[in-house]
């Protein structure tokens, strides 16, 4: 698979990233990932982790899970590969290095697909959603933990106000949780079944959308 220009540049900014991704995003990020793995397994064993990145969540989820991560950064995953190795996690069952809209597994593989702090960096957030619900089991979950962009009033003035620095660390106020509703809505198959504000005060959030059986 060749990379497009767009992809060539996140791999090279996730190559600058992965030395200190654990030190800029653990605490802030901990709750929301903790919430999504929960959420995650709550759908059964086993879970796909799209943007596994340097691996901060492997270790949240329970022994008799099945965890298959991918993530576009060769750099992150030697990072993810490394924590697995030392922390003996044997959840883990493999950590590839793929692009979330073009994933090399079958049909129906998983009970649950989570993507933590991703969808807004994704050049074709659609495209990705699709990849998640066609490899994902009927009744299965996807499980978005994001920061999205409050569509009005005085909290979404200062998110356009703080936008550049929102930008600078990879979070986007541009984008809406409407436009993963929107993308559900035209599938018809897939249902958003939760939104909800996590730690710290709302600003990130959990979407579970849900396959019809």
């Amino acid at each position: 698979m060749t990379d497009g220009p767009t992809t060539a540049l996140m791999r090279k900014a996730y190559a600058r990233w992965a030395p200190i991704y654990d030190v800029v995003y653990d605490k802030l990020t901990e709750p929301a990932a903790r919430a999504a793995v929960n959420a995650a397994v709550a759908c059964g064993p086993r879970v796909l982790e799209a943007g596994v990145g340097t691996g901060l969540s492997l270790g949240y989820y329970p022994s008799q899970a099945e965890v298959y991560g991918v993530d576009l950064s060769e750099d992150m995953l030697r990072r993810a590969q490394t924590k697995v190795d030392k922390r003996g996690l044997t959840h883990v069952k493999s950590l590839q290095v793929m692009d979330v809209t073009q994933l090399g597994f079958p049909d129906e593989m998983f009970d649950a697909v989570t993507a933590q702090f991703i969808i807004t960096l994704v050049p074709e957030p659609e495209k990705a959603l699709t990849e998640f619900a066609r490899v994902l089991k009927p009744g299965g979950e996807i499980v978005l933990a994001n920061h999205f962009g409050q569509p009005s009033g005085p909290v979404a003035t200062l998110e356009e106000l703080a936008s550049p620095v929102a930008k600078a660390i990879g979070w986007s106020s541009a984008f809406k949780a409407s436009r993963v509703e929107d993308w559900a809505r035209t599938t018809g198959f897939m249902d958003v079944v939760e939104l909800k504000p996590l730690f710290p005060a709302g600003f990130f959030k959990l979407m579970r959308i849900r396959k019809r059986s």
